[in-house]
């Protein structure tokens, strides 16, 4: 089969990095141009070598012929140019989050129902080891069935490294958009349950004072549809030095009748204590499935279904459903039905 031809457009996040890395890697896909409309972003990447920037405009990027558009400019602009590349015919794949804004998520929706055109994201928590060790577990009944889930998505704020953007008014469009949206993507999947109520969710300025309009602080309260309770925090509150690499980061404990399950992103076990047992049991983690996300948007483009489940309107619903508890939290509302 002829290679597909991907275009990015944007590198103002540097998780779009590891995407270009892996497209370059593949023998199914060929690299075709790279945009990055600012300056400095551009200068940046020139510089450093990693990325080959072939063009300043994204009209002038979109003229180039291609059957993807990878997406990583700042947050709240994402919206836009996936709708953009959508309507110029193009399927597109998109570091997390795919949108802030309900407006522009429901027009890319409206395409995609229209067209044969595909939506991406890179939602690399259902690649994890421990995500898929956890799914294992609870999908074989070793804790029964789950009723209580707590999260924690705490990030380093890292002042000074960050980019500038995220303190920018209107750029960065909310920390629950921003980071939970991996757990909110995630968490149907490893239980099989959905989400079903919003009882609040709030953010707030606390570590970032000298930018008070930036909410570096989020948590939630949350039902799935069997009454499963979820409490999440995504604060940017870890410490700076430790950062990604605490033993805390993403941390999850899923609470079921007949036991518990508990990891994180850093650990390279499983900690499941059944009701029957004295002390907790280390469970080995399978391997990891790094880059399934991209593998998964490409059979979707193929139409064959995805092996993780991340198809176009996966994609499109949790996204939808973090957005919404955004706005939950934005507006003060509370008890807010998905």
């Amino acid at each position: 089969m002829p290679k597909l031809k991907i275009a990015f457009a944007g590198f103002r996040h540097g998780h779009i990095i590891s995407l270009y890395d892996l497209a370059r890697a593949r023998d199914d896909l060929e690299v075709v141009a790279a945009c990055e409309e600012h300056a400095p972003t551009r200068a940046q990447l020139e510089r450093s070598g990693r990325v080959q920037i072939t063009h300043d405009q994204l009209e002038a990027l979109l003229d180039v012929e291609s059957d993807i558009i990878a997406i990583g400019d700042y947050f709240t602009r994402r919206g836009p140019v996936a709708l953009r590349a959508l309507e110029r015919g193009r399927h597109v794949i998109v570091d997390k989050p795919l949108c802030t804004q309900m407006e522009y998520l429901d027009q890319i929706a409206a395409l995609t129902t229209d067209t044969k055109l595909r939506v991406g994201c890179m939602l690399t928590m259902r690649d994890a080891a421990q995500t898929l060790a956890a799914r294992q577990l609870i999908g074989d009944g070793r804790i029964g069935e789950v009723h209580a889930i707590s999260f924690g998505g705490q990030h380093p704020l890292l002042l000074g490294s960050r980019p500038a953007w995220y303190f920018e008014e209107g750029k960065h469009g909310g920390t629950i958009t921003d980071i939970a949206i991996h757990a909110i993507d995630a968490l149907p999947w490893v239980t099989g349950l959905r989400f079903e109520t919003i009882h609040a969710a709030r953010c707030w300025n606390a570590f970032a004072s000298d930018t008070p309009h930036f909410e570096d602080a989020g948590q939630m309260m949350l039902k799935m549809d069997n009454g499963c309770g979820i409490l999440g925090d995504v604060s940017y509150f870890a410490p700076d030095r430790a950062g990604y690499s605490m033993p805390y980061y993403w941390r999850i404990t899923y609470w079921g009748r007949d036991g518990v399950i508990e990891t994180s992103s850093t650990v390279d076990h499983l900690q499941l204590l059944c009701k029957d047992d004295e002390a907790p049991q280390e469970i080995p983690l399978p391997p990891s499935q790094s880059g399934g996300y991209l593998q998964a948007f490409l059979d979707d483009i193929a139409g064959i279904v995805p092996a993780n489940g991340l198809d176009t309107e996966t994609v499109l619903h949790s996204a939808r459903q973090v957005i919404r508890i955004q706005q939950a939290a934005d507006r003060g509302e509370r008890e807010v039905s998905f």
